[in-house]
């Protein structure tokens, strides 16, 4: 019977709630988020969350006792990472994961509405960090090595690293919200080994593999392709002018065997 009734009271409040524009709110995947409430639980309120198209809340509010689902939702994607304010009414999802994403809805007096999106870690880019012949590479210190440099943006509570196989080479941590990182490192031109860039958090990773030979070109490959690239350059020009010549002739043969 009490269960009936707390059925009707919560038809009864999404019938009478005033419904609010949806709110988008973006995180990146393993960062918490906050759907902020702006009301005041009454001692007898009767609240709800729900989670997408599903019917069962994924939490609750009854008389100011919080409770969960006992899956915390579908599929007990939610499981031991929710927290529910009893007096606001706001809720908390810790460690986001992509799946998290969707619609979410509070019924009370009002009814508020967040479309949230969690977005997946970014692949982290590599890069060359110094220009590829400088007045510097002639020393033998600088010619023999290929600077690079691994970087991601606008990221947070993240941790960038530079393997060598599975060998760690070097790594930078940071716990800001949206802030910039880059990696250095030096490798020889004529390295055979793997090197990769991390990108990770507590909940997922993204790997970018360095490919040495696309970035990292010698001088002299640098030069020798300068000084081939004005000789491709004279034979096609030559080419055209060749097939230019031929069309003229073959225009002028073509008037007169139309005058004959």
């Amino acid at each position: 019977m009490s269960h009936t009734f707390v059925f009707c009271c919560l038809c009864f409040c999404r019938l009478i709630g005033f419904a609010d524009a949806v709110k988008s709110v973006s995180v990146m995947e393993g960062d918490s988020v906050t759907l902020q409430i702006d009301t005041e639980i009454q001692t007898d309120s009767v609240i709800t969350w729900r989670f997408g198209s599903e019917s069962r809340p994924i939490a609750t509010i009854i008389s100011g006792a919080v409770s969960f689902s006992s899956s915390d939702g579908p599929g007990g994607r939610f499981r031991d990472r929710l927290k529910l304010d009893s007096k606001t009414g706001t809720l908390t999802i810790t460690d986001t994961r992509t799946t998290d994403s969707g619609l979410y809805q509070f019924s009370g007096e009002k009814i508020y509405s967040f479309n949230v999106s969690v977005n997946a870690l970014p692949f982290p880019v590599i890069s060359r960090d110094s220009p590829q012949c400088s007045s510097s590479s002639s020393s033998s210190s600088s010619s023999s090595y290929c600077s690079l440099v691994c970087s991601v943006v606008n990221v947070g509570h993240v941790t960038l690293s530079w393997y060598k196989g599975n060998s760690l080479l070097s790594s930078i941590s940071v716990s800001d919200l949206s802030i910039s990182l880059s990696l250095p490192l030096e490798v020889e031109y004529q390295d055979k080994n793997s090197y990769s860039c991390v990108l990770n958090n507590h909940i997922s990773n993204q790997t970018t593999h360095l490919d040495i030979t696309q970035l990292c070109h010698t001088c002299a490959e640098v030069h020798r392709c300068d000084t081939i690239e004005p000789v491709i350059r004279l034979v096609v020009t030559a080419l055209m002018g060749v097939a230019s010549a031929a069309a003229a002739v073959l225009l002028v043969n073509d008037v007169r065997s139309a005058r004959g």
